[in-house]
Parts: C-alpha cells; sequence; structure tokens
C-alpha cells in the first residue's frame, strides 16, 4: 500500500478535507500534520479492554496519540473502539467507561471543545428499522445504550453509526429494490412509506439513519446528531453471489450519496439537516480475507488511480479527469409511453424540473409528444443534478447520448449552444434548534459546496476478525488510515 506520505499527498491533491483514521498511527499523523485536514483517531478494539479499565492509560492513550500531535494535526474527534457492541459483545460494560475516561484526559487537556468522543455502531443494533418510526435499539444492549447516548449529550457530541444499504439489499432476498438502495429516482407509488409518520422514503440510507434518530426518541433522547462514519459500495464482487458488486453500481451509489448529501436535503425526519458521512473506502484491500467484494470498496486502487469518476453537482468531478461534459439525458428509443408519462409527472412535480418550457406556445412544446417531453424533463433533471450517476435512469425509461437533442429555438441543458446551467432548489422545513445549529456550524466551514466532502482511507497493514454475522464486515482494521470521502 502507498506510504503515509503518499497518502497525505493524494488527500491534498484531491481536496479531501476529513479523513477518519482507524488507529492513530504515528506516521500517518506525520505526514498529516499542517495539512489543515480535520482527522478522526480511533482507538482500536484490542487497545478498549485496557483503557476501558483504567484513566491512566486513557490519560496515557490520550497523551501519546493526541496531545502529541496537536496543534500541527487537526484532530477534531476520536473514535473508541468500532462496533463494539456487535463484534466484541463481551468488552460492552467498558465501552462507556473508556469513553469517559478518554473524554477526562481531553478535558486535562483543555482539548474537550475542540475534540468530541463517541463511539461507531452497527446499524443492526436497531431493530424493526422499518417503518423508521417503530425503531429502537435492541433492548438487551440499552444498559449500554442509554448511558452511552446521555454521555453523548452531556458532552455535546454525536452518534456515530455505520449505515451500508448494500449490505441490508443483499440480507433482503430480493425485497428491497436495487434502485432503492442505490438513491436512483423513483416514482411516487414506490418510495416506501412510513404509516404512521406518513414520512415518504425514496432511499434506503434516509430510513436507516431515520431509525437511529426514532430510536434515541424512543429513549427520550432526542436532538442528537447523526454522524455516519461508514457507508459505500463495492465495485467488484463474485459474479454468482454478488452480482450487484459493481463498477457502475458503485459509482451510482457513492456519486448520488455524495449529491444527496452535499445539497443538506437531509432526511424525511429532519428535512434541511446535512448528515456528515464517511464513504468508505479510500483504497482497495486485495489482501483483505473474505468473499470477493470485501477487497473492493475503494474508490482508488492500490496504485493511487481512481476506480471510477465521482461527479459532484456544481463542484466538477472528483477523483478524477473527465471528458464527458457534453452529455445528454433523453427518452430510452421504444420505452413504454405509459412509463415515460409517469416519468415524466415525477420529473416536473418532485424531481422539481422547471417544466415551463414545455407550455404550449413555448420554446420546447414542440414535438407535443411524450418522448419528445420526456427528453427535455429527462436532460434538465440530469444536468441539474450534475450528471451524477444514476441521475439519467427513470426506472429504465432514459438513456444517455452524446448526440445534442436540441432544435430550432429548445436549447437542451448541456448543449454548447447556450450556456443555460439550473440549479435544483431543495425545500428546507424548519428542524430543531439543536439540529439546526449543528447543520450551520459545520455548513459553515465549506466556502463552495456548503457541506462536508469526508473520505475514509484505505491504509491497511494489518487487520482483526471480529466476532457477529450482523457487524457489516467481518474484519476490521485494527492499524490503518481508513478514509473515506466525508460528506456532510
Amino acid at each position: 500500500m502507498p506510504s503515509p506520505t503518499m497518502v497525505a499527498a493524494l488527500l491534498k491533491s484531491q481536496q479531501i478535507r476529513h479523513v477518519r483514521l482507524y488507529d492513530a498511527d504515528p506516521a500517518m499523523l506525520a505526514a498529516l500534520a499542517n495539512t489543515g485536514i480535520s482527522v478522526v483517531v480511533s482507538v482500536p478494539n484490542e487497545q478498549l479492554l485496557a483503557v476501558g479499565q483504567s484513566n491512566a492509560t486513557a490519560a496515557n492513550w490520550v497523551a501519546r496519540n493526541v496531545v502529541a500531535h496537536v496543534p500541527a494535526v487537526n484532530i477534531t474527534a476520536v473514535s473508541v473502539g468500532s462496533e463494539v457492541l456487535t463484534a466484541l459483545p463481551n468488552a460492552a460494560p467498558l465501552l462507556v467507561p473508556a469513553l469517559r475516561y478518554i473524554h477526562s484526559a481531553l478535558v486535562a487537556a483543555n482539548l474537550d471543545g475542540a475534540i468530541k468522543v463517541s463511539t461507531p455502531h452497527s446499524s443492526s443494533i436497531i431493530l424493526d428499522s422499518f417503518p423508521p418510526s417503530q425503531a429502537f435499539f435492541n433492548r438487551t444492549l440499552e444498559p449500554v445504550i442509554v448511558p452511552m447516548l446521555k454521555f453523548l449529550r452531556s458532552t455535546g457530541s454525536y452518534l456515530m453509526l455505520n449505515v451500508y444499504p448494500y449490505y441490508d439489499y443483499l440480507q433482503s432476498n430480493g425485497i428491497i429494490p436495487l434502485d432503492y438502495a442505490l438513491f436512483r429516482p423513483l416514482p411516487p407509488n414506490k418510495e416506501a412509506v412510513d404509516a404512521n409518520t406518513l414520512l415518504h422514503y425514496t432511499n434506503l440510507f434516509d430510513a436507516v439513519v431515520d431509525a437511529a434518530y426514532f430510536a434515541m426518541a424512543y429513549l427520550n433522547m432526542t436532538n442528537m446528531p447523526v454522524v455516519v462514519m461508514e457507508s459505500g459500495w463495492p465495485h467488484k464482487g463474485d459474479p454468482t453471489t454478488e452480482p450487484d458488486a459493481t463498477v457502475d453500481n458503485a459509482d451510482t451509489f457513492n456519486s448520488n450519496l455524495i449529491r444527496h448529501v452535499l445539497n443538506s436535503t437531509g432526511t424525511p425526519k429532519h428535512p434541511g439537516i446535512s448528515v456528515p458521512t464517511y464513504i468508505y473506502e479510500l483504497y482497495d484491500e486485495d489482501l483483505r480475507p473474505g468473499v470477493t467484494s470485501e477487497k473492493f470498496w475503494g474508490l482508488f486502487d492500490a496504485t493511487g488511480v481512481p476506480v471510477y469518476n465521482l461527479h459532484l453537482a456544481g463542484s466538477g468531478v472528483l477523483l478524477a479527469n473527465d471528458t464527458t461534459n457534453q452529455t445528454f439525458c433523453v427518452a430510452r428509443e421504444g420505452a413504454d409511453t405509459k412509463l415515460l408519462q409517469a416519468a415524466l409527472d415525477w420529473a416536473c412535480g418532485p424531481g422539481k424540473v422547471d417544466c415551463s418550457d414545455l407550455v404550449q406556445g413555448n420554446s420546447c412544446y414542440d414535438p407535443d409528444t411524450v418522448d419528445g417531453h420526456a427528453s427535455y424533463a429527462f436532460n434538465e433533471y440530469y444536468h441539474g443534478m450534475g450528471m451524477v450517476a444514476g441521475s439519467c435512469y427513470f426506472s429504465g425509461v432514459a438513456a444517455i447520448t452524446t448526440t445534442d437533442p436540441s432544435h430550432d429555438s429548445c436549447l437542451f441543458s448541456g448543449s454548447l449552444k447556450h450556456a443555460k446551467v439550473m440549479f435544483v432548489q431543495s425545500k428546507a422545513i424548519e428542524p430543531s434548534y439543536s439540529l439546526q445549529r449543528w447543520s450551520e456550524q459545520h455548513n459553515s466551514e465549506w466556502h463552495i459546496t456548503g457541506s462536508f466532502l469526508q473520505l475514509n482511507l484505505g491504509y491497511i497493514r494489518r487487520r482483526i476478525s471480529f466476532l457477529s454475522c450482523q457487524s457489516h464486515h467481518s474484519y476490521r482494521p485494527s492499524s490503518s488510515v481508513e478514509s473515506a470521502l466525508f460528506i456532510g
């Protein structure tokens, strides 16, 4: 794998400003010094027992892995363990003491204001997660979860959650639609509706995050921010058992996730409140044990070459040069007229496309056909979304073309004949004060995108096997710079 200095150089060249390390490797921290990159360091699971049993051990850990590196390294959080409740259940009683001891050491060093303490959880600790309003934490874990949430609230921290729609989709045996897992546009009748709240869910990611919000509310813990510490999609898998682990699906998921978070879309329960998210992971891990897909979650291969492009709406292309600027989204030839009409209605309605040019007498009314109007609306949505993967799909009735569909005075977005740019605005509903303040504080750090962009670095030297089959990954690195594209 690349050296720490090469990893740091890659981060700077790609303008990645937030990383998560799965340990506190001194060489990696030295490489990140004076870069301004925000860093989350971690207490590995194998060190949790010692830290959770001794205040002095925790103080020594903070002195060695935090105090020794600040302010040159911009450490913003300490992640204590990883999926401890599901991966190391025997260590669960020591989790909250470990959190408290690490925090006390930061207080003693006068760093608690700048560095938060939390612990990432597998989303499998949330039971009955759909509809989200009925979700609750595994009650056998409440003796740990309740004091943990009280600690997070008292210290102004946040819930760390790992969200993997890929695994939820894979384990659903066809019940969860692939489009729903990939953030692809869904017609209204395909959206999941929470019968208790009447909230509509257009993607699996939001449903899982809202399940966490509702599970906390069930314990009378409200206004607690959620940060997704891992999410992603593998780009390669066993063709027989993992047919949906493909480059196209990985590109679609990660590009759409980035757009979703950067637009501060929020979730149906908390619209307009961005959910900071780390994409797992930076590098592929060719030597990682397990099924084929375990090796191929990276955005880059081991040499630093992007596996695929990621497009950011309004912010250009991430991770690679792209020369495919002049592409258009049009109705697929031979597509069913009823499906085209449904997709057209969605684009001009919930899709928030300005379809006024399709009104009779306006420039794009002719030809007055479903496929003609659908092509215009599809293309407006596609370019409004920054041409991200999956934004030209519409349940299979749309297709990308390099042929400019503009005609007469009807100019399609993306045409060299004009410089028209359309921005799709998301509707924000006034959220609760605490979450609103959280969102505002984070958004203020981003002058261009208005939100976070982070990466989980895949710089792995050794790995440990975890015990729980419910955990998203059977293996986690114990000494790594596991950075993911952080978006928030």
